[in-house]
């Protein structure tokens, strides 16, 4: 697994997309993900730190694991199947067992975001859709 950062969130206006852009950590590759408007909103009021008065959908899932006595430990982008990114997030349970949970790589980094956990990719996925420039 290869650790990331993201470097930025971009929006193409021609296509009516949004991206967020990680780059590798010690690496020159970057890794793009079309991701949905309300999954944006999420990140960049994170980022920007604006306090909502009522939690937003991943904060209450953060709350519920938290609640629950779990942690939240990374998330991993670990699949690239038909054009379509897949992640894992990875929960620590109360017990010291170790927790699974497949999400959408959008909804992942807002929880990653707001449970300041690394996000990981695959060799694999990297090697797939990687570019250079972006």
């Amino acid at each position: 697994m290869i650790e990331l950062t993201l470097s930025k969130i971009k929006v193409d206006e021609k296509r009516h997309e949004q991206l967020v852009v990680f780059r590798e950590i010690g690496g020159k590759r970057f890794l793009p993900l079309v991701i949905g408007l309300p999954e944006t909103q999420a990140i960049k009021l994170k980022l920007s730190g604006v306090k909502v008065p009522r939690p937003m959908t991943h904060d209450l899932i953060l709350s519920v694991v938290e609640g629950l006595g779990g942690k939240v430990q990374k998330i991993v982008i670990d699949k690239l199947e038909n054009n379509t990114f897949h992640a894992k997030l990875h929960l620590l349970r109360e017990n010291g067992a170790e927790a699974v949970v497949d999400a959408r790589p959008s909804d992942s980094v807002a929880i990653a975001l707001r449970a300041q956990v690394p996000v990981f990719a695959e060799e694999a996925v990297l090697d797939q859709a990687s570019v250079y420039d972006v």
